[in-house]
Formats: C-alpha cells, structure tokens, sequence
C-alpha cells in the first residue's frame, strides 16, 4: 500500500458500543485498546525519528495522545516513539532504515483510549438512538462560565446527558443551560432550565477589552453578535456622541466609552438597567455613559434635549491610566516650561448625537416614527448641520440579499414617512434560524423627518 493512504483515519478510533445508563453515564464503559507498531529510541535520537520527512508521515497522528511515551518494560530506558501502523511491512523502505538506525528495535504497543479522549459529539453518537445521531447537537455558545444550548424537542429526554457530557469536556464550563421556546414578552430575554452544573447564572463575560456582569436568565445577550458590536463601534469616532437605545448591559455603550465617545445608554429591562449601571461602574466609564431606564420610544423623542440641556464634557483625548498619569506628571515636574495642553474649560461641551443604535431586531423599525419632530426646535436645528445616523437591526423573511434589503428599506421608510436617501447600507448579520435573517439598516436620519413636528 502506498505510504500516502496513510493517515490516522485508518486506526479504529470510533467509541466503543454503548449499553449502559444514560443518566449517569457508566464512563469506565468508554475504553478501547488499539495495536500499533512502536520502536524503542534512546531519548537523544527521538528528535531525529520525530523531524525526518522519511518517517514523520507514519507517526501516531491521534489528537489528545502523545506520539513518544516511556517504555514500560524499562522505565529509565528507552523512549517507545508510537506509529501510525500495526507491522513493519507497512512501512516504506526509507523509513525502516531510518527507524532501525536510530532506534533499537521495535514492539509492539497497546494504546488504550477512554472516556477522556472522545468529544462530547463523538461520544453522543456511540449512545443516541441512530434515529438521532445526524442531528445531534455538535456545540454550544459560551456566555462566561455558562454553555447554552437550544435542543430540539427529540433530544429533551437527554438533555441531562447531552449537558453533562459538555460540562465534562470543557473545564472552562460550569453551567450548561437549555433556552427554551418561550420568551418573555415585555423584555425579550429567553427562558431557560439548567440542566447540568452549577445553578449559577450570574455571568462575568469579557469582550472587546470589557468585563460584563450580568443575570443570564434576565438579560439578552447573544455572544455570536460580538462581531457585530465591534463593527458598530468602529464607525464611531472617538468625542462623537451615541444614543443607544436598546443598551442591553452596554455591548456597545461600554467599547464606545472606551474609545472615547459619550453614550446616552437605554434599555426598559430594569435588570439590564441594573447591570448596565454596574458595567458602567465596573469599567470606569461613569463620566462618559448615562444610563435611563425608559420606553424605547419615550427615550428617543427626550434624548436630543437631554443631551442639548446637559451635554458632555468636551473630549481631551484618551482616557489615561493611573500610571500614565503618573508618568505624565513627573514630565512635566522635570520640564516646566515645556508647551502646556489646552485647559480642558477652553473646549467646547458636547451637546450633538452623531449617531443612534436600535439594537432590538425583533421590533426597532415600530420605534422610528419617534424621530418624527425630534429636532422641531430652532435651538436644536442650529445644532445639527448634519443629522445624526441610525444604525437599526432587525429581522427579515427574505433570504436573498436583494429582496432583503428592499423589504428592509420599504419597512423602515413606512415608519419615518419618509424615503432615506443619505449614506444608506444595509448588512447582513447573521442567519437567525432558518428562513429568518438578522440585518442592520445604517442611513442618516431624513431633516424631514426630525423636522416634522
């Protein structure tokens, strides 16, 4: 056989058949011996056998197992280096000379694989009914120390299992949860069972360089959108101003704060509300974020004046640490006459929202008719030369991304009552489920519209 059909899907690596209790799993079940071919190599010559090209592609390949192991028979002896193959006649000629000159001989060797070395998935697949096998769950989203699943109805009678098993393959885990079908109506978080671990809910999540503490079962967050957080925040330039008005904990006002901007943060979940507050404390961010607890559509027609009669220190700069002050002050002691910054009281306050986010996807189009008349005040015309733009997620039936975009525009023109024209994208996020699309709809909010009283 040609030594390049060789390759670690040749050994029989599948687990064991299962028979035992699903509820607790009989772990000592899951172990099976497997024959291979080792050569005995001083400990100074494993290197030669590991790093030849004539030998390397017949080494042992299996994940999680390690191709040099002491020999049994003389532990303080040679080193067994483990191949791919159970007889020397598999071996190319070049490769069993190099083998036979650097090593001293070869055996035989029993590797024996257990419960420890099969994935959660392949282990799943030794113990599920085969009606289930195909669409068994591979995975999870991981929120802190919480693994979240979503079964479906067939896989509920092993929902016990299908936790544990991911719990004990994942040692960062420490709570595996089930989101169920229903969802709070008011707030829109998911409803959940744990079904494996700790009944411990209260997440510390990090993103972005921010830490988030918040109560899992009370909250929405999705940690597959990071990428959409990130994205949103890079648009912003660091002094701008952003309302965000379905703030969550702060997944966005927290990175923003971070980079420099001033964000009004909003969100009618007083549980969000509560750990917003808190992550706002937690990454010292508390001079550049506010946080309301109000109706989504209450908070966009007040913000504009809120910021207009309590606007934002001006931005200096980025913020810095403790000691870069430091290092600053002592500069400045050794070098007195060098140029002074401006006084921070010679900028200008911060009275104007460059932009809004609506991150609530399953409703945010029903709160644009809000802006209508938001800037009716001559005081807050002067203000803005340039309206401020929306950024509005949301979701959509249609899966191709033409049709998509023209059913998001026609929605969100028949709230505003007005066509946007200026500085229009729309872009997917993410599929959601099955013909469900995630988007976000970024446009400049129409003078028209923030016009009309």
């Amino acid at each position: 056989m040609s030594p390049e059909l060789y390759s670690r899907s040749h050994l029989d690596t599948i687990p064991p058949p299962y028979n035992g209790p699903l509820s607790p799993l009989d772990k000592s079940a899951f172990k099976k011996s497997l024959p291979v071919l080792a050569v005995r190599v001083p400990a100074a010559q494993t290197a030669t056998i590991l790093h030849s090209e004539a030998t390397r592609k017949y080494l042992l390949g299996l994940p999680k197992v390690k191709p040099v192991v002491g020999d049994p028979s003389a532990p303080d002896g040679d080193r067994l280096v483990l191949l791919g193959v159970s007889d020397q006649a598999d071996l190319s000629p070049e490769s069993l000379k190099v083998l036979k000159d650097a090593g001293n001989g070869f055996t035989d060797y029993n590797l024996t694989l257990d419960y420890d070395y099969w994935t959660a998935s392949e282990i799943l697949q030794a113990i599920l009914p085969e009606s289930l096998r195909k669409g068994a769950p591979v995975g999870f989203a991981a929120t802190g120390h919480i693994a979240h699943v979503n079964l479906n109805d067939e896989y509920l009678p092993f929902k016990n299992t299908i936790g544990q098993l991911f719990l004990d393959k994942n040692k960062t885990i420490k709570t595996v949860v089930n989101k169920l079908d229903n969802i709070d109506t008011q707030f829109r978080f998911f409803q959940m069972e744990v079904i494996a671990g700790e009944p411990n809910l209260i997440v510390e999540h990090h993103e972005s360089e921010c830490r988030f503490t918040f109560d899992f079962s009370r909250v929405y967050w999705n940690s597959r959108l990071h990428t959409e957080h990130d994205r949103i925040v890079q648009l912003l330039q660091p002094g701008e101003v952003l309302a965000d008005v379905f703030a969550g904990v702060g997944p966005f006002a927290i990175p923003a704060a971070k980079k420099g901007c001033a964000v009004v943060a909003n969100d009618l979940n007083p549980w969000s509300y509560k750990y917003l507050s808190q992550n706002i404390k937690d990454n010292d961010v508390s001079d550049e974020v506010r946080a309301f607890c109000e109706d989504g559509r209450i908070f966009i027609r007040d913000v504009f004046k809120k910021v207009l009669d309590a606007p934002f220190p001006a931005y200096t700069g980025p913020k810095l640490s403790k000691t870069a002050l430091r290092k600053l002050q002592k500069e400045a002691m050794r070098n007195p006459g060098g140029k002074p910054s401006p006084p921070k009281e010679s900028l200008p306050p911060r009275k104007r929202i460059s932009h809004i986010v609506m991150n609530l996807p399953d409703t945010a189009i029903l709160f644009l008719d809000a802006f209508r008349g938001v800037l009716a005040t001559q005081e807050l015309q002067e203000l803005y030369p340039t309206m401020p733009m929306i950024h509005c997620h949301c979701f959509t039936r249609e899966l191709e991304q033409e049709q998509a975009e023209v059913d998001i525009k026609k929605r969100v023109e028949k709230k505003l009552g007005r066509p946007v024209q200026d500085d229009v994208a729309i872009r997917k996020v993410r599929s959601v489920a099955p013909g469900k699309e995630m988007y976000c709809i970024s446009f400049r909010l129409p003078l028209e519209v923030a016009y009309n009283a």
